[in-house]
């Protein structure tokens, strides 16, 4: 299996080549690795000390079923057609115009996730090696990801290949030395102190919205699949081991020690060379996180300008730019910052939702524009144009977010998708989802693709 060329554009405006695709596995092992860091540990140990635990495993299971659900669909669309989030968009609903403001939402969120996760990082190796302040590793991190970023999808692969592995012996090892100190039993009888439980819906919804927006740019990785079956098997794998067993590792560490701070439990039981570990695990988190709003970025000013933006200059102006955030959060309110952390995760939960309703909706049941889609792609292109504005998928992403945000039984995630979904379905047949207006598609031909060794 050969690597795109370290100056590829890893085609951010074009279709992937199935010569530049991977087998199942190492794309596997990037989802894995995207779901399986720093960040799903603290959500399982504030979910565990949260609530007892059975609630927990449900909460757990029940946000992880509805992402592995998202991310499927999403995917499947993602490996057919070879086309990133933001540019995928244009035919699945949103139209041009809509897909740059995806593009651009996607983006500052991923930003912000950036920020947030650069900002852990910075303060748990402040924590094991003072050489620098918080805010100076915090810098450290952020550029450090940039530079992998930089070099694409076969770099990212190469971080995940080394990190996964020492992440799962990890996890293994924090988990049998804590519990060498514990009786089992026990641990699984916890009960939140009186007044700071959380309900099982509420945990659900956290679940889904810590990794809400990974699941819609799902068709980002999946891109590099080879087949439907494919998606399912990474997925599957992804978001079960990920998400899920590691999620409910977090709670048992929490219950057990009876606190959220889960870099002290890993510290107390394997040093901060574990701390170190986990840190690094949290690239492969944050280097999708840059990666995806830079594609989002690409497809914002392709739309917008006409122009092609080279979307390694853009990963680097975005990187800078999310890392100085960080930085400067870090050194006037990090408690602030951590805050805005949890706000951040109940919003994602409500607002990216809605898209993936549109574009299932659009790409599987109205088909609108899927022929025009599934002719250029079997001929190694986008299509040369696209409808720029469709009335009729704003309106539904609007209203299932609404609705999400507003309606608090059920769960919001769950809410916002089914809505959005059936308004656009509604709206088609009853002749509202169509294309106002055209708008030519920026495009690189098979001959100007970047060349892609046999894999």
């Amino acid at each position: 299996m050969a690597s795109t060329p370290a100056d590829s554009d890893d085609y951010a405006l074009s279709p992937v080549p199935p010569a530049a695709r991977y087998s199942w596995f190492p794309v596997a092992v990037q989802r894995f690795g995207q779901l399986s860091a720093l960040p799903v540990f603290l959500l399982g140990a504030m979910i565990g000390v949260t609530m007892d635990f059975w609630s927990a495993v449900l909460a757990i299971t029940l946000g992880s079923v509805l992402l592995e659900v998202i991310s499927i669909l999403v995917g499947i669309i993602g490996v057919r057609t070879g086309l990133n989030t933001s540019l995928l968009a244009r035919w699945t609903g949103f139209g041009a115009g809509g897909s740059a403001l995806i593009g651009l939402v996607v983006a500052v969120s991923l930003i912000g996730w950036f920020g947030v996760q650069t900002a852990v990082a910075g303060a748990g190796l402040a924590a094991i090696w003072p050489a620098l302040p918080a805010w100076g590793w915090a810098i450290f991190f952020g550029l450090a990801v940039t530079g992998i970023v930089l070099r694409g999808f076969a770099s990212m692969q190469w971080v995940a290949n080394v990190s996964v592995p020492v992440f799962l012996l990890l996890v293994g090892w924090s988990v049998i030395s804590e519990f060498s100190k514990h009786d089992l039993g026990q641990v699984m009888q916890y009960q939140p102190p009186a007044g700071g439980g959380m309900s099982v819906v509420q945990g659900a919804t956290i679940v889904a919205g810590a990794f809400m927006a990974g699941a819609i740019i799902t068709p980002d990785m999946t891109r590099f699949n080879r087949s439907a079956a494919d998606v399912v098997k990474q997925t599957v794998v992804g978001v079960t081991v990920g998400e899920y067993v590691v999620g409910l590792c977090g709670v048992l560490l929490a219950q057990a020690a009876k606190t959220a701070d889960i870099t002290s439990i890993i510290m107390g039981s394997v040093g901060f060379v574990g701390v170190l570990i986990l840190i690094f695990g949290t690239f492969k988190i944050n280097d999708w996180n840059l990666y995806g709003g830079g594609l989002g970025i690409v497809n914002f000013i392709d739309t917008v300008t006409g122009r092609s933006a080279p979307r390694a200059l853009v990963s680097a102006i975005v990187g800078v730019l999310g890392t100085a955030v960080a930085a400067v959060a870090m050194s006037v309110d990090f408690a602030g910052f951590t805050t805005f952390f949890n706000t951040f995760l109940t919003y994602l939960a409500v607002v990216f939702p809605p898209i993936a309703g549109v574009m299932i909706a659009e790409y599987f049941v109205v088909k609108a524009w899927r022929s025009d889609l599934d002719d250029a792609i079997a001929r190694g292109n986008a299509p040369g144009s696209a409808p720029r504005w469709v009335p009729a998928s704003l309106i539904a992403w609007v209203a299932g977010a609404l609705v999400g945000h507003f309606v608090t039984w059920g769960i919001p995630s769950l809410s916002a998708i089914v809505v959005a979904f059936l308004l656009y379905w509604v709206g088609a047949n009853l002749g509202l989802a169509r294309g106002y207006g055209s708008h030519a598609t920026t495009r690189a031909t098979p001959a100007t693709r970047p060349a892609a060794a046999t894999r």
